[in-house]
């Protein structure tokens, strides 16, 4: 989504906006700005297309003067990319201007209000509202504090603000509300920022806004308020990770440094939780008497992470004996739920800020029922509503198609599954043993399909079936799940047409599509089920289709009679196999899209976070 920075101080703010913005690029966007304060001289600069074009159009900041000053790429919402919608946007008689991330939900009823009271608009977005809503009670006589607390009272919807106001030279006010916003303390400055790093090259100490907070800045000093306009103190929290986890680290693109990341992504996410043979999550509440009541699971998400609540489906009803039901998170409101004390919510979010998944936090913790987070973020909006929370620990992911991000979540569900079955013994201790030591050796798997050897035929084939038109991924059980989420990743950044089907429903309807050159990638990993896969490969292969096996050793020899080519992985635990088959989709749908020529870390219309529904 969106990204915000702002900063105040001794330096020229228009470089260090333009820095910042770069390094949040990862999030997508498709215009740019800056808006520049020099005395009581507001400068606004912006433009369609990428960050490059308005560093050009500035010479890389220095044409514009002054040491405030805030920063945005846009993500359209309401209005085409162009350069009238981008941001910042100022209001009417310019005294006001204001960069944002979210949506105002009632943004058509404030415009017409405004209007009707002179005010006149030049774009077709939601944000240009607010520019002119603070500015219609700044025109009233309210101070430039009270007239942004009037505007947010009168705003319904989600938004991180940054706001200058033409008579208040060198300050910076920033409110927020369902969409992330950090504090960046300084040394004579301040900084504002959608995500950690933006800033971390001028600051480690940041505060993480709550939701109603406003901070008023200045290079010297920063005023915190809550919902209620009362003042708060915000303590910084140090951020520790180097600032080299943001960079590509010599590898050719952040996609490719986070497929090779997630050895340690996982191995950092399972080890302070695996100790002397048990599963220790000390930070969630879910004690074996609740858990011994519970009847239902919930596992809500969305795109990649709703593919890994379709994994926990069957891991979690495998070792625990709940039912589990993965419902997507734009769909779970509007699906009635049945919900209760007995129900678990399971709310799987990269970001921690994902729009429909905060508003299915929401809806499950109004009706009752019990909240479990699972985020990378600490402080994101999903992590502090719900009332459990197990973060992944992965790192920075910059990459808009996520890879370790995914790879830490169902290393969670895994370590989840197995603490649900310790506590209500659902699972023979031969068997959680023989799980344990399976979980804890998945790091040195990952390492071993990220071997040389196995990189350079994935290569090989990505160059083989680059040019196909279409692509289809089969499987049974957790590999079917596992299909889902490497199809999503070839469409993702390859712009191939893809899709994922049960190996056992392509008879009834999408074998049709089938026709000579067809790829079929068939994940083929459980032993029991492989039979019945290679029954449908010899379908597809019978009617034209090229196939790419993907197997265990202990399936190698069977599955070269059948198939056209063949990936091999390391063998585990059958549940705890999809968490080493996604590993070459992953490269595979990489290595596809940079012999397409494909944009692999920015794909076209996608966005890290996406904090609108």
């Amino acid at each position: 989504m969106c990204g915000i920075v702002g900063y105040v101080g001794k330096e020229q703010a228009a470089p260090i906006l333009l820095d910042g913005l770069q390094k949040l690029e990862y999030r997508g966007y498709d215009s740019a700005g800056v808006c520049i304060g020099n005395g009581n001289q507001l400068q606004v600069v912006k433009a369609k297309g990428r960050l490059a074009h308005l560093a050009e159009l500035t010479d890389g900041g220095k044409s514009l003067h002054g040491t405030v000053g805030i920063g945005h790429t846009r993500w359209a919402t309401h209005g085409a990319p162009s350069d009238e919608n981008s941001h910042p946007h100022a209001a009417d008689q310019g005294k006001i201007v204001v960069v944002h991330n979210g949506i105002i939900e009632n943004y058509q009823k404030l415009k017409e209000m405004l209007q009707a009271n002179g005010k006149r608009f030049h774009s077709e977005t939601d944000t240009e509202v607010v520019a002119n809503l603070v500015e219609y009670f700044y025109d009233q006589g309210f101070d430039f504090k009270m007239s942004v607390r009037k505007a947010v009272e009168r705003i319904e919807g989600s938004y991180a603000l940054g706001i200058l106001c033409r008579d208040y030279p060198g300050t910076i006010i920033a409110v927020k509300k369902d969409s992330p916003l950090i504090f960046g303390f300084g040394d004579g400055c301040s900084y504002i920022a959608s995500d950690v790093p933006a800033i971390l090259k001028y600051t480690r100490d940041v505060a993480y806004l709550n939701d109603g907070d406003m901070v008023i800045f200045t290079d010297h000093d920063a005023l915190f308020f809550d919902g209620a306009g009362d003042p708060i103190t915000k303590t910084p929290e140090h951020i520790t990770w180097d600032t080299e986890a943001a960079e590509k680290g010599g590898y050719e693109h952040f996609m490719l440094k986070e497929i090779h990341e997630q050895p340690k992504a996982i191995r950092d996410t399972l080890s302070p939780r695996m100790k002397d043979g048990t599963i220790v999550l000390d930070d969630i509440t879910l004690t074996a008497d609740y858990l011994k009541k519970l009847r239902r699971v919930y596992a809500v998400a969305c795109g990649s992470a709703y593919y890994v609540g379709v994994q926990s489906k069957y891991i979690i009803e495998k070792l625990c004996q709940v039912p589990v039901e993965p419902v997507l998170a734009s769909e779970f409101r509007y699906a009635d739920p049945v919900l209760g004390e007995d129900t678990l919510v399971l709310i799987i979010s990269q970001s921690g800020e994902t729009a429909d998944t905060l508003a299915a936090l929401r809806l499950a913790k109004e009706k009752g029922a019990r909240t479990l987070a699972i985020v990378n973020v600490v402080g994101s909006s999903i992590a502090k509503l719900a009332d459990d929370v197990i973060y992944t620990w992965a790192g920075p992911e910059i990459a808009v198609a996520t890879t370790k991000a995914y790879s830490t979540q169902l290393a969670v569900v895994d370590l989840l599954a197995l603490y649900m079955a310790q506590c209500l013994g659902t699972v023979e201790s031969e068997r959680f043993n023989s799980l344990y030591g399976e979980l804890q050796s998945l790091p040195e798997k990952v390492e071993q399909v990220l071997d040389t050897s196995v990189i350079e035929k994935i290569q090989y084939y990505a160059s083989r079936y680059f040019n196909n038109r279409d692509v289809f991924y089969i499987g049974r059980n957790l590999d079917s799940a596992t299909c889902l989420e490497g199809s999503l990743k070839l469409k993702e950044i390859a712009y191939l047409h893809s899709e994922a089907y049960a190996a056992g429903e392509l008879k009834h309807g999408p074998i049709s599509l089938i026709e000579d050159g067809t790829l079929v990638v068939a994940i083929a990993t459980n032993r029991a089920l492989f039979d019945k896969t290679m029954s449908n490969v010899k379908e597809v292969k019978a009617r034209g289709a090229e196939v790419l096996g993907l197997t265990v050793p202990s399936c190698e020899e069977e599955i070269h009679k059948t198939v056209d080519s063949v990936v091999l992985i390391p063998e585990t635990d059958t549940l705890f196999q999809p968490n080493l088959s996604i590993v070459p989709l992953q490269c595979f749908a990489y290595y596809v899209a940079l012999m397409r020529g494909c944009d692999v870390d920015k794909p076209r219309n996608l966005a890290k976070s996406v904090t609108v529904e």
